[in-house]
Parts: C-alpha cells; structure tokens; sequence
C-alpha cells in the first residue's frame, strides 16, 4: 500500500480507528465522546480516526492501544489456522489489514511495534502460499476455458465460483495478488492448450 496523498488504499487505512486514552483534560471536546460532557476528562477512551490520533499521540495527549484486528483474540486464532481467518471483515471489508497494520506499527513505541510487525509478517507468509494454492487452483479449472461445473476446491469454496468464495475473506491486497495469481494460472493453461493444437 503506498501511504501517499492520492493513494486510495491509505485514504481508506487512516478512517480505521484506534483506542486512544486521554492523558489529561481536553476542554469543550466532549461531544466526540457522543454524551452530554463538555469536556474530556483524563483517562477517557475513545475511539479516533487513524488521521487524527498521531498528531494527539506525538502531542502525548493520548496513549494509543493495539486495534481489536490485532488484538489478542485475533492473534489466537492466527495462530490455530492462519489461512482461515477473515481479515476482510477486521477491517471493513474493503480495507487493507496489512496497510492499516503497518501504519499502526509506525506510530506504536517498542516493544508493541516490533510485536505487531511481526505478527503482519507471520501471517502474510503463512496465508500466502495457500492464497496462491488456491488461486492457480480456481484459475486452472474455471471459466471459458473448460473449467469444471462444480464441485469443490480445497479452501472449501465452489469451484464453478472462481474462487469467490474464498475470495470473500481476503483483505485488499491478498485480493490483487489472489486475482494475478489467477490470472497467471489461466494464461498458463492457455498457452498449454494452445501449444496440444499446434503439436496435433
């Protein structure tokens, strides 16, 4: 993800919220909390956009947490059988959980940052060589070039589905590198055919 001014993936990452707690009072602030207080009191958790957090955070007027898409309970079940959990839906579904991460990973202090980027990187590594799996798979026996009309892959997804279902719980930039990869296998089974006509 390019955390850039025009690119559309960190536009997307920095509307992700994180926990801040309040360091001190903030006066005539309080509706961001969505009560009746006029203002922040010390101590006080709130959830704020990705944009906004850094500038209180180097102000040190908020402590920032770990997200929930990377908390404890997701870690856990990474841990059990990375391939099978969804990240989409950790982040909206359209975002990206490794961009969001890595943007979280700049702004946390030690020994938080090197933890957590060492989660994304565990987890991009062992998710990647069955997103792959998958997608020479889907791409080697759908569509029009004599695919299979049914019957089932083995991420579980139908395989007249081109992989859509498996696709469902990929975050943003899995999702490019599944439809490369797809799209690789199917020229490769292309040119495989092509070249049987041309020996016959």
């Amino acid at each position: 993800m390019d955390n850039d001014y025009y690119s559309i993936e960190a536009i997307i990452a920095e509307n992700q919220k994180l926990q801040c707690t309040f360091k001190l009072d903030v006066p005539d602030l309080g509706y961001l909390e969505g009560g009746n207080e006029k203002d922040i009191k010390a101590n006080s958790k709130l959830l704020l956009p990705y944009w906004l957090a850094p500038t209180l955070f180097l102000q040190e007027w908020v402590e920032i947490g770990i997200p929930q898409p990377y908390g404890p309970r997701v870690r856990k079940a990474l841990d059990a059988d990375a391939l099978n959990v969804k990240l989409a839906p950790l982040v909206g579904g359209t975002g990206t959980w490794y961009g969001f991460g890595k943007m979280v990973v700049d702004i946390l202090s030690e020994p938080q940052s090197t933890d957590l980027s060492a989660v994304l990187v565990k987890t991009f590594k062992e998710r990647l060589v069955g997103l792959m799996d998958q997608a020479q798979h889907f791409g080697g026996t759908t569509g029009s070039l004599g695919g299979a009309s049914g019957g089932q892959g083995r991420g579980g997804g139908d395989v007249a589905d081109g992989g859509g279902e498996f696709r469902e719980g990929l975050e943003g930039t899995e999702r490019e590198l599944f439809a490369l990869a797809q799209e690789s296998a199917r020229r490769t089974k292309q040119w495989y055919e092509n070249s049987d006509k041309r020996r016959k």
